[in-house]
């Protein structure tokens, strides 16, 4: 029979799943609690939060989101919830494990969609979201550069020939 406690864990672990971008679950298996208030400080100014629950309340959270996570959550398992950007809490999380040579990532859900232990680390692998969009804004903007330099080039080719014969002129 579900206490009133466990009730209210679910109630809040759903809460937080439907705010979170993405979702990765890790084994913390080693690491010690002076070092899992430590990644939590460094994940907090990120959005994000990195939480111990029991499995089977975990899976009862889920159950209408995903189903196919149950093989991320055996054994000692906890979730980085990142609520403003979906891969730099990732990136801390994983620079941290390194850090510490302790815990692994299991896999994860990146929105509704369902994403194994390779593909969060090739996410972790990718340009922050500010580089990502400065190169967009790059490659949107070269265009209008290219056809900016095309259509003054005559322009420019005017001037400096007038610059020569004035050059010329006044020697």
């Amino acid at each position: 029979m579900a206490t009133q406690k466990k009730i209210d864990t679910v109630n809040n672990l759903t809460d937080k799943i439907a705010r979170a971008k993405s979702m990765v679950f890790a084994d913390y298996t080693g690491i010690k609690h002076k070092q899992l208030e430590e990644l939590r400080k460094t994940l907090k100014p990120l959005d994000a939060e990195f939480v111990i629950i029991k499995n089977k309340l975990m899976e009862r959270a889920l159950k209408d989101t995903a189903k196919d996570v149950k093989e991320e959550l055996k054994a000692s398992t906890a979730t980085l919830f990142a609520y403003a950007d979906e891969v730099t809490p990732l990136k801390a999380l994983l620079k941290y494990f390194k850090n510490v040579q302790l815990g692994r990532t299991k896999g994860g859900l990146l929105g509704i969609s369902h994403i194994s232990q390779t593909d969060v680390s090739r996410l972790a692998q990718l340009p922050s979201r500010e580089v990502l969009l400065a190169k967009l804004v790059g490659q949107l903007n070269a265009p209008i550069q290219g056809l900016h330099y095309a259509l003054s080039w005559n322009i420019n080719r005017l001037v400096w020939v007038l610059n020569g014969v004035k050059n010329k002129a006044g020697q």
